[in-house]
């Protein structure tokens, strides 16, 4: 079963069976030995790992640099900062998420105790994406460690320097025989997913994504889908037109619209279409200093060539006005940011995630028409909502579904621990982050525990009239 990167694929690469199953055996005996359960071998790791990323910083902004053409700062804060961050917080918590958690008993079931025993599930397979190649692997990394498994990683092979570095030094960090990093390209991906895991962790297309969830059926092995899919904007007529202007451009500037919760198209009234649009384009004017994009160093690059092909493409044939940008220079990997008002609603850019700096507007009559046009698509992994309103905001969350939303603003909604992030329907399956990526790589086995003394007859056999009555009665 072969599987493809999200949007390119390498073509050419060695065959690799050979090395992922040696890499799987090694972390199944590591697994095996008993030594990722205890506490303290989980927090060493997670204190490897932010170790890494402190004094390795600067080497992992040169790869981010290299791979996606990030700004130093940028890559810092989207990648670098902000996954130590997270790992950080894991590790704090690890020693009170790895506890039993008692629960209280019903009637029937006293005397006796109930509690929950967080147990890892065993290996873990994280599968991570380009566009965030630090984050979007060691975020999945850390949680899978902090629950006590071993984990077999595969970076992606399109953020070649980074991959490499990933693999050079998650090993003098950290155990080496229970985190494994696997390098490769698609025939490296399709020997892991012929392996068994006790989970498999993947964030990428949605059109991946089946391919992995029908791979890991063949061994019902659990997944966690982190998919994409076209995140909407609804602007209500009661927000500040200028702050929803600025916010959407940062989010479609950050990683120049690599991003899988990155706006990707706007619904918004004719009465304050016109006004957005331009707001925009100042916004990405005061972003790019008045020098525009093609060589600015804080404007990140499209991955490759091909996906900027790509993007062009989607820009030749959208049925739309192109209100400002629309310059494509593929082998440059530039695309400048571009805003393309009431496009052709079956056009590829319509349909298709566009994961690059382009925002299609489209204007609608209401919000009432807003949400009926979200509802009426795939379940976004975002959904973002900007209104001074209050109580119109309210509605159009409780009127909608997403993974997750922001109110006036985009994105942030990733950066608490506390806010589970993950998508629905065709935007994915399952969560993380915090706690709940703790518990997406646990077991959590349930256990009650009674006393030899002192055991009524109630419930056994033979039901007598007086037996019939209490049992239903009390249960």
């Amino acid at each position: 079963m072969a599987i493809t990167e999200h949007p390119d694929s390498a073509t050419e690469v060695d065959p690799a069976s050979t090395k992922v199953a040696e890499a799987v055996a090694r972390a199944r005996a590591a697994f095996a030995s008993g030594r990722t359960r205890p506490v303290e071998w989980r927090v060493e790791q997670l204190d490897g790992l932010v170790r890494m990323l402190d004094e390795q910083s600067a080497r992992f902004e040169e790869a981010l640099a290299a791979d996606l053409g990030k700004p130093p700062i940028e890559g810092f804060a989207a990648d670098i900062g902000s996954t130590a961050s997270e790992i950080r917080e894991i590790r704090k918590h690890t020693p009170k998420w790895a506890k039993r958690r008692k629960v209280s008993l019903p009637l029937t079931s006293r005397p006796g105790k109930g509690y929950i025993v967080p147990e890892p599930l065993g290996v873990a397979l994280v599968i991570a994406p380009w566009n965030y190649p630090v984050q979007l692997l060691l975020n999945p990394v850390a949680a899978a460690l902090a629950a006590g498994n071993a984990v077999v990683a595969k970076p992606s092979e399109l953020a070649p320097a980074t991959s490499a570095l990933l693999a050079e030094l998650i090993g003098r960090y950290c155990d080496s025989d229970a985190i494994t990093v696997v390098e490769g390209a698609v025939d490296v991906s399709t020997a892991l997913l012929e392996q068994r895991f006790d989970h498999i962790f993947f964030t990428g297309s949605t059109d991946v994504g089946r391919i992995v969830y029908e791979a890991a059926a063949k061994h019902l092995t659990p997944v966690t889908l982190e998919l994409g899919g076209k995140s909407p904007v609804l602007v209500d007529d009661s927000a500040n037109i200028d702050v929803a202007a600025r916010r959407l451009a940062w989010g479609k500037w950050l990683n120049a619209g690599q991003t899988c919760v990155a706006p990707d198209y706007v619904l918004v009234t004719e009465a304050h279409r016109d006004a957005l649009v331009d707001a925009m384009e100042k916004s990405f004017e005061q972003f790019a200093g008045g020098s525009g994009t093609r060589h600015n160093d804080d404007f990140a690059s499209i991955v490759s060539e091909r996906h900027a092909g790509r993007l062009a493409g989607l820009l030749a044939d959208h049925g739309g006005t192109v209100a400002f940008g629309g310059e494509c220079e593929p082998h440059e990997r530039h695309v400048a940011p571009t805003v393309v008002v009431d496009p052709d609603l079956d056009s590829p850019l319509m349909s298709e995630e566009i994961f690059g700096p382009i925002l299609p507007v489209i204007t609608i009559e209401s919000m009432a028409e807003a949400v009926e046009f979200v509802n009426a698509r795939e379940k976004p992994l975002a959904l973002y909502v900007f209104a001074d309103d209050d109580d119109a905001a309210e509605r159009l969350i409780d009127q909608t579904t997403a993974g997750g939303s922001c109110i006036n603003h985009v994105v942030q909604h990733l950066l608490p621990p506390e806010l589970p992030f993950g998508g629905v329907g065709a935007s994915g399956t399952g969560r993380y982050h915090g706690r709940s990526g703790f518990d997406t790589f646990s077991n959590l086995r349930s256990v009650l525990e009674k006393g030899s003394k002192p055991d009524p007859k109630l419930l056994y056999p033979p039901y007598s009239k007086l037996k019939e009555r209490l049992i239903r009665r009390f249960i």
